[in-house]
């Protein structure tokens, strides 16, 4: 059973199948975003080093092709892990950003590390909606320093919200992410459409 599976108990048979299947892994997909974008320029030098954690990038753009790739891993103690491979393909640039998640069986929440190495820990709760799509928000987070794990200030925070959804009628999954800072506004977003395949 998948560490979502588990956090989201009997609301994970509301979700619609295909993204009942998509969050039973292993799972890998490619698709197209229609639109990457972020916020103002003055970030920019730190979109740059996101680059060196997996974690964030510059480049904006629209119709930027896109693969996904979940793969289950045991951690030191034995725990499920699932990893999060996203790559976005700027003309012959890749940009990633690459996640670890586990669960917290004790708060019945993921825990995500985000950035290789990691570099930013937050708490994700999962909600399923009416129409049976799925809603991932990010709550409390930390800055990682190594074996330092420090608290962050709201006001420093990027808090995410993920929503997916099947579209039926085009045979697709459908995402949409935002990160929002409260001083900023957004931060990072990205759209777009995408469809399983098998490995190859």
């Amino acid at each position: 059973m998948s560490i979502y599976k588990k956090v989201m108990g009997e609301d994970f048979f509301r979700l619609h199948p295909m993204l009942q299947n998509r969050y039973s892994f292993p799972f890998q997909a490619k698709g197209i975003m229609s639109n990457i974008q972020g916020g103002p320029k003055w970030l920019f030098p730190f979109f740059w080093l996101g680059i060196k954690w997996k974690l964030l990038f510059p480049e904006r753009g629209k119709h930027i092709p896109f693969s996904i790739k979940n793969t289950p891993l045991t951690g030191p103690h034995g725990e499920e892990q699932i990893h999060w491979e996203r790559i976005f393909y700027f003309g012959q640039k890749e940009r990633y950003f690459n996640a670890l998640m586990s669960l917290d069986q004790n708060r019945m929440l993921i825990k995500d590390y985000l950035g290789e190495p990691r570099l930013f820990y937050s708490d994700l709760t999962i909600s399923v909606l009416s129409d049976g799509s799925l809603q991932i928000d990010s709550k409390d987070q930390r800055l990682v320093l190594g074996h330092l794990e420090i608290p962050l200030p709201k006001i420093f925070q990027g808090l995410a919200t993920v929503k997916e959804k099947y579209l039926e009628k085009r045979d697709t999954f459908y995402i949409k992410v935002t990160v929002t800072n409260p001083l900023i506004g957004t931060v990072f977003a990205y759209e777009g459409e995408f469809n399983a395949h098998e490995p190859a």
